[in-house]
């Protein structure tokens, strides 16, 4: 048995702007994929092997069968593993047996989860390693056939989702994302379409276009040591649009000028533009918070944002209740003192920076 061995990696990510409005048709977001990666290890075996080390699961075995994973000894963690697998599997040959092995740096050593998209990272970077590892002579498949296996995956195990996250993982760097119709996807799954040929259809709506930070802001994350429940805070905005469909319509036309006016900033350079549109963005989710019932900005990111807001512009990151804001800071003298105030407030600066390189193989 000849012995390949490849390690591939991918970002986290974080989300700067677009929150909530991302899962409706037309709305822009900006997201970032970030310095910290999970990477998947995969080797040549006498029989297919997992290893999760970080979820306490070794030596996780399975077969394929009918184009499916079958673990020899199940657990509930494995579900996104096999509908990964199974996802490979109903769009490539197959593979040798192999070794997998998972590490993450996404979260910290002693358990802190920051929530910067594990499972985007993981469904990415296992995707790419199997298919390196099934064509080991030819060249990779590229980044738009990874993003959209990676999200026919994520619907396969949750039904929803804008997947900004898989395309921050994919391709790295600054994003303006559209997503992609879900109903239309979810149609093809039900329908039986092959996974081949969902993947070589044109994705109705999608949008992933890079951007540029501009060279005189600098970036910085705080964490607010709080852990975030996103699902009840979705549901409670999904009734809010049911019932109220006026005021949704009106935070999704204020969400969409702030991003507007941040990605104008991106694209020209103008840190004002961009400093103006996280403010405004911050307002619009503000707003929607107070109206669907949901504690969007906690006291903990009300802190962080407004510590930080004299020197620049801040905002929550992501579905918000907990985990991470984000800030714009116009002067690099400036980024320590807001550290220290963050500090005082008993909120943890995270040193990341943008990785300006998706998944990849090393």
């Amino acid at each position: 048995m000849r012995d390949e061995r490849y390690t591939v990696r991918a970002p986290g990510k974080l989300f700067i702007a677009g929150e909530y409005a991302i899962t409706e048709p037309d709305q822009d977001s900006i997201v970032v994929a970030v310095d910290r990666y999970l990477s998947v290890e995969i080797q040549t075996s006498p029989f297919n092997r997992l290893d999760l080390p970080e979820m306490n699961l070794i030596n996780m075995q399975w077969n394929e069968k009918f184009g499916k994973a079958i673990f020899k000894k199940y657990h509930p963690r494995l579900r996104f593993i096999k509908h990964i697998l199974d996802t490979f599997y109903a769009y490539a040959d197959g593979h040798s047996p192999v070794h997998i092995k998972v590490t993450s740096e996404l979260d910290s050593s002693s358990g802190k989860k920051y929530g910067l998209g594990s499972s985007a990272a993981l469904s990415v970077a296992f995707l790419t390693a199997l298919l390196k590892f099934s064509n080991q002579h030819e060249r990779i498949a590229d980044q738009l056939t990874i993003f959209k296996l990676a999200s026919i995956a994520h619907f396969r195990a949750q039904g929803n989702g804008s997947c900004a996250d898989i395309a921050a993982s994919t391709y790295g760097g600054w994003l303006n994302y559209r997503t992609f119709d879900s109903v239309w996807l979810m149609e093809k799954l039900n329908q039986g379409c092959s996974v081949k040929t969902i993947v070589e259809a044109d994705w109705p709506g999608l949008k992933i276009i890079p951007l540029k930070q501009p060279d005189q802001l600098h970036f910085l994350v705080g964490w607010t040591q709080e852990t975030a429940r996103t699902a009840p805070m979705v549901a409670k905005v999904h009734r809010l649009k049911s019932k109220q469909p006026n005021l949704y319509q009106q935070f999704l036309q204020t969400s969409q000028m702030a991003v507007e006016q941040m990605i104008a900033g991106f694209q020209s350079g103008d840190s004002d533009s961009l400093i103006a549109g996280t403010k405004a963005n911050r307002s619009a989710l503000r707003l929607l918070g107070i109206e669907a019932d949901v504690p969007i900005e906690t006291q903990k990111l009300s802190e962080l944002i407004d510590l930080a807001s004299p020197f620049g512009g801040a905002k929550t990151s992501g579905a918000g209740g907990g985990d991470c804001g984000i800030a714009f800071i116009k002067s690099v003298d400036e980024i320590n003192h807001v550290y220290q105030l963050w500090e005082d407030a008993g909120i943890e600066p995270l040193m990341v920076t943008a990785s300006l390189v998706g998944v990849e193989i090393t």
